[in-house]
């Protein structure tokens, strides 16, 4: 086990895909998995990352193939999807700008493009991966309306004339 092997790292460019002034670069080695940049980049977007989720290998047009699957439904399971925690990513980049499709909580899905932009021959010692290499703009805020219910009853109830639901489409951040 040599500790100071050279590992390289991939550098994707993930993007809303309807929100596409909201970008994140990611450096994550090549050795990492789907779930490993899964949870990567929903640190960076603020989001649970334990929703089930799926990159899909696309093509150039964003057409998607291959599933690899974090918490997928009981008939993926059954179909013998890909899971994420399984998936290195060396294993499904063919192209050096690989896409992915990648669709987060199916609930109330997000959907992005994640896109191999770089190559770095050699890791940086210095730093833990997958790393946030650029963050631009904010992440659309989420209303989990599992944890916002009883708020919403106890509001409503409290001021009946308040058109609770409706201003509650954009939430100042938790401070």
């Amino acid at each position: 086990r040599n500790s100071i092997a050279k590992m390289a790292i991939y550098r994707f460019r993930i993007s809303f895909e309807d929100f596409d002034d909201v970008v994140r670069e990611i450096d994550i080695k090549t050795n990492q998995t789907f779930e490993d940049l899964h949870r990567a980049i929903h640190r960076s977007t603020g989001y649970n990352a334990d929703k089930s989720s799926s990159f899909y290998v696309s093509t150039d047009n964003w057409i998607k193939g291959d599933e690899i699957a974090l918490l997928p439904n009981q008939r993926k399971i059954d179909n013998g999807v890909t899971l994420m925690e399984n998936a290195k990513l060396s294993s499904f980049i063919e192209d050096p700008h690989q896409k992915f499709y990648y669709i987060y909580n199916f609930e109330r899905p997000f959907d992005f493009h994640v896109e191999l932009i770089k190559i770095i021959l050699e890791n940086d010692p210095n730093i833990e991966y997958p790393f946030l290499v650029k963050s631009i703009g904010e992440a659309p805020k989420i209303i989990d309306k599992n944890n916002m219910g009883s708020f919403a009853a106890t509001a409503a109830a409290a001021s009946t004339d308040f058109d609770f639901l409706n201003e509650m489409d954009f939430v100042p951040e938790d401070t």
